[in-house]
C-alpha cells in the first residue's frame, strides 16, 4: 500500500487550516494516523462508486466493501471491520436519509468506525440530524468536494480521529438559518416590548429602563420576562438572558 508526499500533506491538516473548505472540530491539525484508512463506500450510482473507488485506491486508501442501498451498507461494516464508511445521504430503498440513519447505527454499534456522510446540497436539517446524538467520528461534506482528494482525505483523517469535521458550506446555511430564526422571533415582541429590549440592550438596568419609558419596575420587569418568553430564553440563568436577548437584538440591526 503506497503513500506519496501530496497524501502526508494533506494529513497535515493544511486545506483545514485555510477555512475554505471544511471546518474541523476535535483536535486541530495533528499527524496524520501511520496507516490510511479501511474504507467501505456506500452510493447508488456505479460511476460515482467506482469513480471514488479508483481515486481512493490510488491514493493508497483500502477499499474493502461497497454497497448501492442501506441494508448492505450495514452488512458490509459488520463483516470488513472498516476504519471508516464513506456513504451517500440519499440511497435506496426512499432515497431520503439513508446516509444519516446509517451513520448513527454506525456510531452507536461500531464506535470505532468513523463516518463520512457526502451530500449534494447544503441541507442543514440533516447535518443537525446527524450530529444532534454526538459529533465526534462523523463529518458532512458535499460531493462537490469529492474530486479534491486532498479535502475528503481531511475529512477521513478527522472521523477516524474521532474528531467532527463539517463544509463550510453548511455551516454557513446553518448560520444565516440561526440569524432568521432570532429575527422571527423577535418579529413576535410587541412594540413596548421592542423599545424594552433596545434599552436591555444598551445596557440599562430594569430602574434606569423604567425611568426612561415611564414604568414602573414591576411592569418593566413583567415586559422583560414577556420577552425571554418569546426568544424562547425562559430557562437560561437572568444574568444570561439578558445577554442572550441583547445580542438577539443586535443581530438584526445588522
Amino acid at each position: 500500500m503506497r503513500t506519496d508526499s501530496r497524501r502526508d500533506r494533506v494529513a497535515a491538516g493544511s486545506p483545514a487550516e485555510s477555512g475554505d473548505t471544511l471546518t474541523q472540530v476535535g483536535g486541530g491539525a495533528t499527524p496524520a494516523t501511520a496507516s490510511l484508512a479501511r474504507l467501505v463506500l456506500a452510493e447508488d450510482s456505479f460511476i460515482v462508486r467506482e469513480g471514488l473507488r479508483m481515486l481512493l485506491e490510488a491514493a493508497g486508501y483500502e477499499v474493502v466493501g461497497v454497497a448501492d442501498d442501506l441494508p448492505q451498507l450495514l452488512e458490509a461494516v459488520a463483516t470488513t471491520a472498516p476504519s471508516v464508511v464513506i456513504t451517500d445521504i440519499r440511497m435506496p430503498p426512499t432515497r431520503t436519509d439513508e446516509g444519516v440513519r446509517a451513520a448513527r447505527q454506525i456510531r452507536a454499534d461500531f464506535p470505532q468506525v468513523g463516518v463520512v456522510v457526502l451530500s449534494q446540497y447544503a441541507e442543514p436539517g440533516y447535518a443537525l440530524r446527524l450530529l444532534e446524538d454526538g459529533s465526534s467520528g462523523l463529518a458532512y461534506l458535499l460531493k462537490e468536494r469529492v474530486a479534491d482528494l486532498e479535502a475528503l482525505a481531511v475529512a477521513i483523517d478527522a472521523v477516524r480521529r474521532g474528531e467532527t469535521c463539517i463544509d463550510s458550506k453548511v455551516i454557513d446555511v446553518l448560520v444565516r438559518g440561526r440569524r432568521k430564526e432570532e429575527r422571527s422571533r423577535l418579529g413576535q415582541l410587541s412594540e413596548r416590548e421592542m423599545e424594552v429590549l433596545a434599552l436591555l440592550a444598551m445596557g440599562r438596568s430594569n430602574a434606569a429602563i423604567a425611568e426612561t419609558v415611564f414604568l414602573s419596575e414591576r411592569a418593566v420587569e413583567k415586559n422583560i420576562n414577556a420577552i425571554f418568553g418569546k426568544l424562547g430564553l425562559e430557562l437560561a440563568r437572568d444574568s444570561n438572558r439578558r445577554v442572550l436577548a441583547a445580542l438577539a437584538y443586535l443581530a438584526e440591526q445588522d
